[in-house]
């Protein structure tokens, strides 16, 4: 899914998207509540409306923005009290205000408010942390039992067909202990949620421990729903991920490398500002058939990027997002197949990891 933080997602039009095959993206309840705000977005008609998408909307409910973002959180039972990273604005976000919101979004699936454990953390503090998970996800069911909202998208309109009533998921927090992701798991399990995310992971721990804490998830969570790894990753990591049973993605790192100048492609990344593609007259991939490759140079593309041109991060997203896309494409499809092992396999070993920030 990709990700349309504050409303958009970085570079690209609802129309662009769907050229694209999006299905899904997702927006975030931190950054819209500190802008532009419930009153202009509810006055819009909802979070469809406001940004002319018609296709499904997950909505996250602030609580890892509020771990990662907000300044001077004072937490209690109630919820998070944090002052806004934009302004210093204070406000307050609990499972009421976070299932308020996402109700004023009018978002197909909204996720259930928690608390994420930061790397590293001792026992005592993930402890703490799915506590509090636990208790925020069972007053978000209770409201969501008591009142489902219609999606902005259950109108005549015509548009792509949404799903029926908004859906609640919970998230599973534990860090890095086992017994703690177990129990937090069946809790939630025994809340009957629509769909289950495995959260705190990709905050800053080694990659085998990300793994791992998927590996310690997902076997108390039932086949027969969603399952959701939250910020996460490269095209190996997913492929692993769905061999290991997640069936949902969303990560900022397509866009977010695409417009710092990394490319991704089936058999690895690189910097396109490297001066040797200067003149370099190929397409940004060999064999693509995104826009960006069936129209543009690798020279001339990076040459966007040395003139501070926008269109070279438009060219790049666009390129990314295909990639991350077609790849989930081509898994659902050996999925079908009865061949996603080989799949995976084959796409790993040809795949060249890159040290490369963004």
């Amino acid at each position: 899914m990709p990700v349309a933080t504050q409303g958009t997602v970085k570079c690209m039009s609802p129309a662009e998207l769907h050229e694209l095959g999006a299905q899904m993206i997702v927006g975030n309840t931190y950054h819209l509540i500190t802008r532009p705000g419930l009153d202009l977005i509810q006055r819009a008609g909802g979070l469809h409306k406001f940004m002319a998408w018609d296709g499904p909307i997950l909505t996250d409910s602030g609580g890892f923005q509020v771990f990662s973002l907000a300044k001077l959180r004072k937490i209690t039972d109630d919820g998070v009290e944090f002052q806004s990273h934009v302004d210093g604005a204070t406000f307050f976000l609990g499972p009421g205000e976070a299932m308020a919101a996402q109700a004023v979004w009018g978002s197909d699936i909204a996720m259930a408010f928690d608390e994420c454990p930061p790397w590293p953390c001792d026992r005592e503090y993930a402890c703490r942390c799915v506590e509090l998970t636990l208790q925020w996800a069972a007053r978000c069911r209770k409201v969501a039992r008591a009142s489902r909202p219609f999606s902005s998208t259950d109108d005549k309109t015509g548009g792509t067909p949404a799903l029926q009533r908004q859906l609640l998921f919970g998230i599973v927090q534990g860090s890095i202990f086992a017994d703690l992701r177990e129990k937090c798991s069946r809790e939630l399990v025994a809340m009957d949620f629509d769909g289950y995310a495995v959260g705190g992971v990709s905050v800053g721990e080694p990659r085998d421990l990300v793994s791992g804490q998927v590996e310690a998830t997902v076997p108390h969570l039932p086949e027969d729903k969603p399952r959701y790894v939250m910020g996460v990753g490269t095209p190996p990591q997913m492929l692993d991920m769905i061999a290991r049973g997640i069936d949902m993605f969303d990560c900022v790192l397509p866009t977010r490398a695409g417009r710092n100048g990394r490319i991704f492609t089936a058999t690895g990344s690189y910097g396109i500002k490297n001066a040797q593609y200067r003149e370099d007259f190929g397409p940004l991939e060999e064999g693509c058939e995104c826009y960006a490759c069936r129209n543009f140079t690798r020279a001339y593309v990076r040459h966007l990027f040395w003139a501070n041109e926008i269109l070279g991060l438009r060219l790049m997203t666009w390129h990314n997002l295909h990639v991350y896309l077609d790849l989930m494409q081509r898994a659902r499809k050996a999925i079908a197949a009865g061949a996603f092992t080989e799949f995976k396999e084959e796409f790993i070993a040809r795949y060249t990891e890159t040290n490369e920030t963004v």
